[in-house]
């Protein structure tokens, strides 16, 4: 098989890498001439650490970059039984070039988008052909997360499905499937663990102690240092565009102090400040286990209420929560552990103390409801 990259930033890079590791010849190329230009020797400096660490020999780097090979344009990926498009995220940039894959490829190549918000059913009107259009998200760094969200929208044909699956699991990832809904599985259902760091933020709390409490509960990052790491400009833009796409239902809520956060130019580590960037040893604060129930008992919720909805299955939501914030353990998990009853009692509680526009935020999902 031979597969097609286009865009050659860091996530269309290491989505080459992935395919290449596997043993396939990837075609790749960028708009961008000094992108397409200086492609190799970036995925060569990206490789070397892994040779001196002893994890790769200088042979095995040597012939997965011989397997990359750089094209001009679009025509150079004509070959291609799989073409994956990781360009910038605007719903008409992804459907112009998909447009004009269309044109080079053979009708039954597959065609995936990797975006992380964008509908795909929405990114498939217009081409030719629709039913060979899917998403595959991987996450940041590629060839070191080992989930890729797999999204098929209501007219992708099975055997796309079959074939990119096929492909992407066989290269060492784990596939899961979810609906063409906003945000997928895992960017949906992290919006809790901002969006009550952030409520607890403005009520008053210190965002390293917040952090300090979720990690000594065993997350590796808390959510202050997951917004500092992604950066907060993409974190509000991610919730921005969830909240649109509810209906700006209060499980959704902007929150003023990432906007603030925003504003300030205070991005994160990119900008060498942010919510807790520079970092500071703090504590976990006397009331950490309640920071913990709180945000915890948000996510369960929202994984619930995702769940509900059909498409996905509450194993599928753990794992692919485990593998993509690499959460300690998956919101079902979490259920099971406290019991549906204490659950309902702590989002009872929450919506009974916070204010009249966030009410709704805890209001229990179905599944919830009925056990």
């Amino acid at each position: 098989m031979i597969i097609g990259v286009v865009g050659l930033g860091m996530m269309g890079l290491g989505i080459a890498q992935v395919y290449a590791q596997a043993g396939h010849e990837v075609r790749v190329t960028d708009a961008l001439p000094a992108a397409r230009e200086s492609a190799l020797s970036r995925l060569a400096a990206a490789l070397d650490p892994r040779v001196a660490k002893g994890a790769m020999t200088a042979a095995d780097r040597d012939a997965l970059l011989a397997r990359v090979q750089v094209v001009e344009d679009l025509a150079g990926l004509a070959p291609a039984d799989l073409v994956i498009e990781a360009v910038v995220e605007k719903i008409d940039v992804k459907q112009a070039l998909l447009a004009e894959l269309e044109t080079v490829l053979a009708p039954e190549a597959v065609l995936a988008t990797n975006t992380s918000s964008l509908s795909v059913g929405a990114i498939a009107r217009g081409l030719t052909r629709p039913n060979r259009l899917l998403g595959l998200h991987f996450f940041n760094p590629a060839p070191v997360m080992k989930l890729v969200e797999l999204i098929g929208h209501d007219g992708t044909d099975l055997s796309a499905l079959t074939r990119a699956r096929d492909l992407t699991e066989a290269a060492g990832k784990t596939v899961i499937a979810c609906l063409d809904s906003p945000g997928f599985i895992v960017n949906r259902c992290a919006r809790p663990f901002y969006g009550e760091a952030l409520a607890l933020l403005e009520e008053g709390h210190d965002p390293a102690a917040i952090d300090a409490a979720m990690q000594a509960a065993g997350y590796r990052l808390g959510p202050f240092g997951l917004i500092d790491l992604v950066g907060a400009d993409i974190n509000l833009a991610a919730t921005e565009s969830l909240a649109a796409a509810m209906g700006g239902h209060p499980r959704y809520h902007v929150f003023a102090a990432l906007r603030d956060q925003v504003a300030s130019g205070a991005l994160g580590r990119k900008a060498g400040r942010g919510f807790v960037t520079p970092p500071t040893p703090v504590a976990p604060p006397p009331e950490a286990a309640q920071i913990v129930e709180r945000i915890e008992a948000a996510l369960i919720n929202e994984a619930a209420w995702l769940v509900s909805e059909g498409g996905v299955s509450r194993r599928g939501v753990d794992t692919a929560l485990k593998l993509g914030l690499n959460f300690p353990r998956g919101p079902f998990e979490m259920l099971e552990r406290d019991g549906p009853a204490t659950l309902r009692a702590r989002l009872a509680a929450l919506a009974a103390a916070a204010p009249a526009h966030l009410q709704g935020r805890y209001a229990p999902a179905p599944g919830l409801e009925a056990m």
